[in-house]
């Protein structure tokens, strides 16, 4: 039994001694190759290996897009990313063989620039420094030759451990031995701090994703996660900052550039401001010369699961002077619901998602019918229609055509189609609630809450959960109601009425209660206008109920787009409505409503907010969802009076 638990460990460990082994066969191989062979070579391997990349060659055009989309077009970021794998190769045999190298060998490849004004300044101030390095060309040229640019400091590093213990005592031994002070990445740095005020010189990568500990500052126009160790242990030592970036420099030969130190440019320093100067000089000595740089690094990694960053710690922090709209932006695809009222209750959900992240462009997808919908709310920035006649891979082809290239998308839909739709779309990150089939295709699974079988969520709250397990705050004010339309000042006081309801008979109040309401009020109110409003097929109903009213009043049932739709409902006091999807329209407008529920439930789709009043006389077989009445008698709308409904309506309009 003792043995059986041993023996992972040992394979383990026996695993790691092997790749020590092969890593030192290969060291042989290459110490005996001169560098300009072993630099030759590694290109031709990076060339065999751009197209058979997969993954990391598509992570390097995904880069490159984001950081010089509008600057450079395709052909010149794919000859980018080509002299990059090169590069990359080039580099890292070359890094290899470093090692194996003495010094006076190793200066014959290396060129330096900035050195002799690095060391004129450490002479003046007399202040320790930190150096930023970067992933750049073969940046082992910092760790293997520090007389080139170390003056009048003793060298410091900050490690973080290889896993394969082998090679990690391999690596520490030889940096030791050229006089490097190490000190590990995990055990925190006040070591390291002190290491510095005594006058050390510290490197720190400072060009990687920083996850969940960064700052959100904008590197390329784009935000990304960025450590904010280098300025914070800059400050607390009063070190200047300088950046050093290694650059190809012809076959086999290196240029090392000492920049110039890097300044907050705020009046009063702070990490974060500092941090945003790091970057913006890291980016500069990048565009240099772009191929050397470490593109197959994830820099501007989609955090999951919360990729809206209101919960991050030390938040978002954007350089003096930039707005949010500077920004490139964050591209997220909503899967809208396919009816009306549903859409409608997404919008606090979108309202949410929205106040999210200040680089966020919402484009919705839906069906063509709630495009003027969408369009309506101001988070939201384009549509893209689909028709019920398009398959999954029409509709896959459409999201492509639209040339943007999305960065999640959240599904409020529930269907295995809809999310197949998206998932061949080649959106990277797929966010929704889990399903059979469904959750096969997506990224991120939102869990809902384990509930007793007599609990109703509301619709609305249901989509919030989304917003919420992507990171939004669901509890600031202004998400569930649209501000107040403002009202013509013209005294006329206009309340709409939608009688009807596409669903079936059993979620309507009978016609000519709803003409005893208008003609009851009217009759005490000179100043009411009544507008009629239903769907095209309810034409029919709109004459008959236009017909039993004795009021000012006009008949629009069928009659308005979706637009004129919103434009009459916004003009409006109230509006007095069967449960439809005008109803959600008009509370997601901020209409107040006095809405008659039935057959359905006002707990899960009733509209939401203390502008609405909800009318309902529950029986013991209701919610029963049914089209038409199973008994017959529809006694769960009868049992509504005109009385009732018109005192309603009197007290929401303030009459």
């Amino acid at each position: 039994m003792g043995r059986a638990q041993r023996s992972p460990r040992l394979l383990t460990r026996t695993g790691q001694w092997l790749i020590y082994a092969l890593f030192r066969c290969v060291e042989s191989v290459l110490a005996m190759l001169p560098m300009v062979v072993v630099w030759y070579l590694g290109r031709l391997l990076g060339t065999l290996i751009y197209p058979l990349a997969g993954r990391y060659r598509r992570l390097v055009h995904h880069n490159l897009r984001i950081a010089f989309e509008g600057e450079k077009n395709e052909a010149e970021r794919r000859a980018i990313a080509r002299a990059h794998f090169k590069s990359l190769f080039a580099n890292f045999f070359c890094g290899l063989k470093m090692p194996l190298m003495d010094e006076k060998s190793l200066l014959k490849h290396l060129t330096c620039e900035g050195i002799e004004e690095l060391e004129a300044s450490i002479k003046r101030d007399k202040r320790p420094l930190v150096n930023l390095v970067m992933h750049a060309s073969c940046w082992e040229v910092l760790t293997q030759i520090p007389s080139a640019y170390v003056r009048g400091h003793k060298p410091g590093a900050i490690y973080q451990a290889i896993r394969n213990p082998f090679l990690n005592d391999l690596v520490l031994r030889r940096r030791q031995k050229l006089g490097y002070v190490l000190f590990d990445r995990s055990k925190g740095f006040s070591e390291p701090m002190k290491f510095i005020r005594a006058g050390g010189q510290v490197g720190v990568l400072v060009d990687q994703h920083a996850g969940d500990h960064g700052v959100w500052c904008p590197f390329f126009g784009r935000l990304s996660s960025t450590t904010t160790i280098a300025a914070l242990m800059a400050m607390r030592t009063n070190a200047a900052v300088v950046p050093m970036m290694v650059y190809d420099n012809g076959p086999a030969q290196w240029r090392l550039v000492a920049a110039p130190e890097v300044k907050s440019p705020e009046a009063e320093m702070t990490a974060e401001g500092l941090t945003n100067a790091i970057n913006a000089a890291v980016e500069q000595l990048i565009r240099r010369q772009p191929e050397s740089w470490f593109w197959v690094h994830n820099r501007w990694k989609t955090p999951k699961p919360s990729f809206l960053l209101s919960n991050y710690r030390r938040g978002i922090a954007l350089p003096e002077g930039m707005e949010p709209s500077q920004l490139k932006p964050f591209e997220l695809l909503i899967r809208s619901p396919n009816w009306l009222g549903d859409a409608c209750m997404a919008f606090p959900m979108v309202r949410a998602i929205k106040k999210g992240r200040p680089d966020l462009k919402i484009t919705i997808f839906g069906e063509k019918k709630l495009e003027e919908l969408w369009l309506a709310m101001p988070e939201v920035s384009r549509y893209i229609a689909k028709t019920p006649k398009e398959g999954p891979f029409a509709v896959a082809k459409k999201i492509k055509a639209s040339g943007i290239a999305f960065d999640a998308a959240v599904l409020c839909t529930n269907s295995t189609r809809s999310t197949l739709e998206l998932w061949l779309a080649g959106i990277p990150r797929l966010v929704g609630f889990r399903g059979s089939l469904r959750s096969k295709m997506l990224n991120q699974i939102i869990k809902e809450p384990k509930k007793k079988t007599d609990e109703i969520e509301h619709h609305a709250r249901r989509y919030m959960r989304l917003a919420a397990g992507i990171g939004a705050d669901v509890e600031q004010p202004g998400l569930w109601d649209a501000p107040a339309a403002e009202l013509p000042n013209d005294g006329i006081v206009r309340i709409g009425v939608c009688a009807g309801a596409e669903y079936g008979p059993a979620k309507r109040w009978p016609l000519e209660r709803f003409a005893e309401v208008v003609n009851t009020i009217s009759s005490k109110h000179a100043a009411v206008h009544w507008q009629l409003f239903g769907a095209p097929g309810e034409k029919e109903m709109g004459e008959k109920l236009s017909s039993m009213l004795q009021a000012p009043h006009e008949n629009l049932v069928g009659k308005t787009r979706l637009t004129e739709l919103i434009a009459k409902l916004r003009g409006l006091k109230l509006l007095l409505t069967n449960d439809t999807g005008t109803m959600h329209l008009a509370a997601a407008l901020g209409v107040p409503t006095v809405s008659i529920f039935g057959s359905t439930c006002p707990i899960a789709t009733g509209p939401l907010g203390d502008r609405h009043i909800v009318i309902r006389h529950q029986q013991p077989c209701a919610p029963c969802f049914e089209r038409e009445c199973p008994l017959g008698h529809y006694d769960c709308m009868t049992k509504v009076t005109p009385a009732e409904v018109a005192e309603a309506v009197e007290k929401a309009a303030g009459l």
